[in-house]
Parts: structure tokens; C-alpha cells; sequence
């Protein structure tokens, strides 16, 4: 498969594909022939049942509360229409397109299992949606994370449809105008389809596949920020001998390891301090550095597993089975995610927490080892950075307050038939906005450990934190040495982009 497609089978989804199609313009997306014939395959399984005159949940009967109402068998497509609409109830600012697509496509795949039960043509509908760039207006509030993400997944339903908004451009526009712009139909839901289609937990799944893209990428860039501030604080590398790393074999601990030591060879700073330094011992937040990084990398990894999982999951309900069952169950629960949400909020807190500490080093005079008063030439005429070390301390300090667990505050829904729900997408919102902090503070641990090296020339740094350096210095726009006071915002939103989009990544170098 080519950089420009991805082929969905239901079952091969990759957090790396996921992040792709929902960043990159120009992937097309396709449905896989054999996938597709096994759907059709499990359609014809939920026709039988239908015609058999059975009681099943969601396609004969009312949904949740109202399961036990019978739905005569000429209202039925009604009652799936009826549903994505009464359900479109979300509030609020809207989604992210990059977000909307993401959710766009775990939902093709999910829909595309055998489980499904519905026709191949919703999947090519929602599909050619996608693929059309109509990206519908789907509001970030309003989901409790069970029965699935049904509000916004509701609101992309109703796009389909033809009914409601969908993003246009840096306003808002009717999705039948684009879907009648883009040569497409509106979807009508058949018996099973519109409870098939919001029963999941794809727009919460959507944010931590992303989220976990993007806290790998940054994971690495701060192991690089810690790096620098150990060579401009003259701290000692002794720490990261693998010896001691081996007696605790905990594998992101490890790896922190392995990446400082590689980014510290060849260092001119380490060799002008070895003899003569008196310290015995550096601060916690440089000589545990990897300790604390190898928790955070674990963590990371732990969520990346689950949304694994999920991207390939039958997450709607009921489900089809290959014997002609159709079996009512809860896999639509997202406590699964919304844990794995709640721990990447955390941890993404710890790391930008331990950064803020580096960063407090580097530009107090008190412990940044003969370093100048908050990195300028000219302290007190000139402040230099101390209101970077002030900016990082704020958004610590707000990603703890919200860094409290979501998955564990359930308020009962539906008449107390939904009485236990994860709160997947409060969970979600929360890790977005303590990733957006923790990509600010190694923002301002690079721009403070990239000033401090400045002073330390002509010794060069080991090989791979100059060569961060470098690339850091060649930046576009520039983020030059501080000269004189400026103010430092557009230095650190600069940075903090880099940081975002992998441009700072040391495992790249």
C-alpha cells in the first residue's frame, strides 16, 4: 500500500495510518474486496433474523429505556433515522477536522468487521464522505462514552444523511449542499444500521490514537530537551550507565537510557568538567531522568496497546455471529479507553512536571552551575528568560488540577439503564489540553537549555544534542540566540510547534 492509500479490512488499522489520513490531504481510502464480501455475508444473516419475526434489540424494538417497545416492521428504517437525529444532541465548540476524520475512519473499519450486520454501501458511503473531504460539524460535548460515543457519532451520521452542518472552510456549511457538491447521495439508514453506526467508541478511540502518536513523538523530544540541560547544568552522565538501568530492566527506562547516553557521545562540555567537578551527585531531575521518562514511556506504551485493540474492535451492539446469532452485549463500554485517556493525562503530566524542573535550574543563578541569571548577558538590565521558567510553572500547575481521572466519575444515564459510563470524551479533553502544556514546557526547556550552550562555547556538546541544537538554530522563523530582551511567546509557540509536528525528534537525527 502506497503512502497516498489506506485499505480498510477491519482488522489491520494502525495508530501510524490513523494519524496519517487524518492529518495528511491527498490518502485515499478503499475498502478491501474480501472484507467487503464478508460483510455482505453477515447482512444477509441479520435479513433472516429480521424476516424470522424474532424480538432484537435496536432493530425491531426501542433503544435503551425503550428496548422493551415493539417497533412495527413498516416503521423500521424510521426508527434508525429517528435515532440518529433525537441523538445528535452535542454542545459546544467543534471537533477538530483532523479529529472528525480519524473518527471517520475507525468507524468505516469497525462497521466493516463481520459483526456489523450492515450493508457494504454504508461503509462506502461514509467512505466516499471521507474521501470527498466533507468533514462533519460535530461538537466536542455531549458523550458519556456508552452506549458508545452516540452524540457525536450522531452527528456524523446526520451528515451522512444529508441533514445538518459540516465544516466549510472557516465557517460552517449545510452537509446536503456538500454532499450534492461532492456527486453524493444522502445515506438512508436500513433496520440495524443507524444503532450500528453511534454504537461505538470511535470518537474517543480517534483522540487517543492521536494522542498517542503525538506523545511518542514528543516522549523523544524531551528525553533530547533533558539531554541539553544535562550538558549546559555540567551535569554527570555516571547516571546513565546501562549497569544500573539492567538491575531495574523496566523497558522505557531502558530506552531513556540508551537515547541520553547516544545523544551525550562526544561531549567537549563532559570532558572540561571531569576532574574537577565537587558534586557527588546531580538533582533528581536530571540524574532520574531516565527513571521518570521510562514510568512516562511505559505509560505511553500501555495506551498505545489498548487503542491497538480498539482500532480493530466490534465495538457496536448487538453483534452478528457467523452461526446467525445476533446477541446483545456491551463492548460499545469505552472504560478501556477512557482509562488508558485518564493514565496518558497523568503521565504527560509528570513529564512537562520534571521539564519545569530543568527549566528552573538553567535560569536561577543559584543552581545553574555558573550559568548567567536567567540566560542574558546583561542581568537586570535585561530579565533574559525568567518569564519562561513563569509560563512553564502556570500550565504544570494547570495540568495538574485537571489531570484527576475521568473514568472514575460515572453519572447514571438513560433512567439508570446506563448506570455505570467511563466519561471517555471528558477524559479525552483533558489529556488534549495536558499534551498542548506538556509540548509548551519542553518548548521552554529547549529554548533555555539551547540559550544556556551559548555560554559554553567554544566546548561543544555531545554529538546528538548539538546536532539538536543546530536544528533547533535553523528553525523557520528562526528562534536565534537572546542577544537582548524579546519577548519570548513567539520563540516558545515556535518551539512547541516543532516540538508537535516531530521537527525536534532526536530519533530522527
Amino acid at each position: 500500500m502506497s503512502e497516498s492509500e489506506c485499505t480498510l479490512d477491519g482488522a489491520s488499522l494502525t495508530v501510524a495510518t490513523v494519524a496519517r489520513v487524518a492529518r495528511e490531504t491527498g490518502v485515499r481510502v478503499a475498502v478491501d474486496a474480501a472484507a467487503r464480501q464478508a460483510l455482505l455475508g453477515s447482512r444477509r444473516l441479520v435479513e433472516t433474523a429480521i424476516a424470522s419475526g424474532q424480538t432484537i434489540y435496536g432493530i425491531n424494538t426501542g433503544f435503551g429505556k425503550l428496548a422493551n417497545v415493539r417497533v412495527a416492521p413498516d416503521r423500521l428504517d424510521q426508527l434508525q433515522a429517528n435515532l440518529i437525529r433525537s441523538h445528535a444532541a452535542g454542545v459546544g465548540a467543534p471537533l477538530s477536522a483532523s479529529v472528525v476524520r480519524a473518527v471517520m475512519l475507525l468507524r468505516a473499519n469497525v462497521l466493516l468487521r463481520p459483526t456489523s450486520g450492515v450493508r457494504p454501501e454504508l461503509v462506502d458511503a461514509l467512505v466516499a464522505m471521507l474521501n470527498a473531504g466533507i468533514v462533519p460539524f460535530v461538537p466536542e460535548q455531549g458523550s458519556v462514552g456508552a452506549s458508545g460515543d452516540l452524540a457525536p457519532l450522531s452527528h456524523i451520521g446526520l451528515a451522512l444523511m444529508g441533514e445538518g452542518d459540516v465544516l466549510a472552510g472557516d465557517g460552517v456549511g449545510l452537509a446536503g449542499s456538500a454532499l450534492q457538491a461532492a456527486g453524493l447521495a444522502p445515506f438512508r439508514f436500513a433496520p440495524k444500521e443507524g444503532l450500528a453506526f453511534i454504537n461505538g467508541t470511535q470518537a474517543q478511540t480517534a483522540l487517543l490514537a492521536l494522542l498517542v502518536h503525538d506523545a511518542q513523538v514528543l516522549w523523544r523530544t524531551a528525553v533530547g530537551a533533558a539531554a541539553m540541560s544535562l550538558e549546559a547544568l555540567r551535569g554527570t552522565p555516571a547516571p546513565l550507565d546501562p549497569r544500573i538501568h539492567a538491575a531495574r530492566p523496566h523497558r522505557g527506562q531502558i530506552e531513556a537510557a540508551d537515547l541520553m547516553r547516544a545523544l551525550l557521545v562526544e561531549s567537549e562540555i563532559r570532558e572540561s568538567h571531569r576532574e574537577d567537578d565537587p558534586r557527588v551527585q546531580d538533582a533528581y531531575s536530571l540524574r532520574c531522568a531516565p527513571q521518570v521518562f521510562g514510568a512516562v514511556a511505559d505509560a505511553i506504551r500501555f495506551a498505545h496497546d489498548t487503542v491497538a485493540i480498539e482500532l480493530n474492535a466490534s465495538t457496536d451492539n448487538p453483534l452478528v455471529f457467523d452461526d446467525g446469532a445476533v446477541v446483545s452485549g456491551g463492548n460499545f463500554h469505552g472504560q478501556p479507553v477512557a482509562q488508558a485517556l485518564d493514565l496518558l493525562a497523568m503521565t504527560l503530566t509528570t513529564l512537562q512536571a520534571i521539564a519545569e524542573r530543568r527549566v528552573e535550574r538553567l535560569v536561577n543563578p543559584d543552581l545553574s552551575q555558573g550559568l548567567p541569571a536567567f540566560l542574558t548577558n546583561d542581568p537586570g538590565l535585561c530579565s533574559g528568560l525568567m518569564m519562561v521558567q513563569i509560563t512553564a510553572a502556570s500550565l504544570v500547575a494547570e495540568s495538574r488540577a485537571i489531570a484527576m481521572p475521568a473514568s472514575i466519575g460515572s453519572i447514571p444515564t438513560d433512567a439508570n439503564q446506563e448506570d455505570f459510563v467511563p466519561m471517555g470524551m471528558a477524559a479525552a479533553w483533558k489529556a488534549q489540553r495536558i499534551l498542548a502544556n506538556a509540548q509548551h514546557v519542553v518548548a521552554a526547556e529547549l529554548l533555555c537549555g539551547a540559550q544556556a550552550l551559548e555560554f559554553l562555547k567554544p566546548l561543544a556538546p555531545g554529538r546528538g544534542v548539538g546536532e539538536l541544537h543546530r536544528r533547533l538554530r535553523r528553525l523557520t522563523p528562526a528562534v536565534p540566540p537572546l542577544e537582548r530582551d524579546r519577548p519570548p511567546s513567539p520563540d516558545l509557540e515556535r518551539l512547541a510547534r516543532a516540538v508537535a509536528t516531530g521537527e525536534l525528534d532526536p530519533g530522527q537525527l
